[in-house]
């Protein structure tokens, strides 16, 4: 087949340079996730923390492959959901994007439980339920006050967190300089739950939450000046810059902090400020605070975003289309996002809920792999990427090995979601049927997706 685009769907300004959706990918990566998950990955791992966060990014790099091709043969906003429509139809790419839209949801409330941890109290004792509550609920009024509010926040606060994680290395290394580590630690692989083998793949599966977030940088790639010469460019170099960075992370902190201090933390890279003993830990706690905050915000902007704009597809009650008059936010979606964030939070521990989100975006990369392979014989008019065939077979196995490693207690959580998920998608499926393509709902019959400008 010969892929074509609607003739009445208008284009967006190619504006994005290479350096600029390189940093965009960057921010979007790097951060949150490594300030509160390293200690977890550690309890898991053992010593040897770097080795999954090495593996996770060699598995999220196959993947990545997969995005560089699809979003240089279609550059245009809709991501992953949009790939799986169009190789595997209507229900496929439904499910793909509500996948998505829990993903972020669980995601932003494991970030609340992050906040609400040790880093907090190293200024502050206060019961979890008002910190999470009162947390989200600020991220959801900044939300709602408008996208330009939240994305000057964005900008300063990726900027913090970058600083952060570059300042654990630097004093880890001295520490380690000056002869008070122990190098030993990092060939210690497996607890005593735990062998080599399970360890690195359970760790693995933890540590691949640091790396998600590229994949939401397809929904610019319509943006991007040259998207075949830029977006692969991009991708790769954020993700291996992430890699380099999250693997001196994993050095520094096992060296300095032996892991069952690490494993027992939710604040694990402030401890590794207070072994260097030059810079205080609060000043650590409120940079990791900030990182926190900042994927947070990032996580629950794309969400209420996401459910509104399936919301005007019809996946989703029309009520979440409501804006606010003048700031014209989603302000329904936002709550309801939130308030989903909030139960899981409230419900939920750090560990299960960041499992639940790889496991829902596990599903969403499994179908972009599959969507690689199923489209190849697609043929497009421009210059696009392709990735050599053995990468996307490569990353739907190793896709489908991580969710085997998924803990039953993480599965209880992600099932629900996966059922209403796949409920709702055949519904919008019966829909899209019944109307037929190029009905007066505005669906595009080469996409099944609805066109808006």
């Amino acid at each position: 087949m010969t892929s074509t685009q609607s003739p009445s769907r208008p284009s967006l300004r190619r504006t994005v340079t290479t350096t600029g959706l390189f940093l965009f990918i960057l921010g979007d990566v790097l951060g949150a996730g490594v300030y509160v998950l390293a200690g977890e990955i550690a309890g898991i791992a053992g010593g040897a923390l770097w080795v999954p966060l090495v593996v996770a990014l060699v598995l999220a790099l196959l993947t990545a492959g997969s995005y560089a091709e699809l979003a240089t043969k279609y550059p245009r906003a809709g991501g992953s959901s949009h790939y799986a429509t169009r190789a595997f139809g209507p229900f496929i790419g439904s499910l793909v994007g509500l996948c998505m839209l829990s993903a972020g949801i669980v995601s932003v409330g494991a970030l609340a439980l992050g906040f609400a941890g040790d880093y907090l109290s190293a200024f502050v004792s206060l019961p979890t339920v008002l910190v999470v509550l009162a947390f989200l609920v600020l991220l959801a009024a900044l939300n709602a006050r408008g996208i330009s509010e939240s994305m000057g926040a964005n900008r300063v606060a990726t900027l913090v967190e970058v600083g952060g994680l570059l300042l654990v290395i630097v004093l880890g290394g001295i520490v380690i300089a000056r002869g008070d580590g122990d190098l030993g630690r990092l060939t210690e692989l497996g607890t005593t739950e735990n062998g080599p083998v399970a360890a690195v793949l359970a760790g693995t599966v933890l540590a691949f939450y640091s790396y998600v977030g590229f994949e939401t940088s397809v929904n610019i790639a319509e943006e991007t000046k040259d998207p075949a010469r830029s977006y692969p460019r991009a991708l790769f170099a954020a993700l291996m810059v992430t890699g380099v960075v999250y693997a001196l992370i994993g050095v520094v902190a096992s060296a300095v902090v032996p892991t069952a201090e690490l494993a027992a933390s939710t604040a694990p890279l402030a401890l590794v400020i207070e072994a260097a003993g030059i810079v205080p830990p609060v000043v650590f706690s409120v940079i990791a605070l900030v990182a926190v905050a900042n994927g947070a915000l990032l996580t629950g902007i794309m969400s209420s975003r996401l459910a509104y704009g399936m919301a005007a597809d019809g996946l989703l009650p029309e009520v979440l289309t409501r804006l606010l008059p003048r700031r014209r936010t989603p302000w329904v979606a936002i709550i309801a996002t939130t308030a989903l964030s909030i139960l899981l939070a409230l419900t939920g521990t750090i560990d299960v809920l960041a499992g639940a989100m790889v496991l829902l975006l596990l599903v969403v990369f499994i179908a972009v792999n599959a969507a690689v392979l199923a489209l190849r014989r697609d043929q497009v008019e421009h210059r696009h990427y392709r990735v050599p065939i053995v990468l996307p077979a490569a990353g739907l196995i190793s896709c489908v090995l991580l969710m085997t490693q998924v803990e039953w207690e993480v599965w209880r959580l992600g099932l629900p979601f996966l059922a209403i998920a796949s409920l709702a998608a055949g519904l919008a499926a019966l829909r899209r049927r019944r109307l037929g393509p190029g009905s007066a709902d505005g669906d595009d019959p080469t996409t099944g997706r609805r066109d808006t400008p």
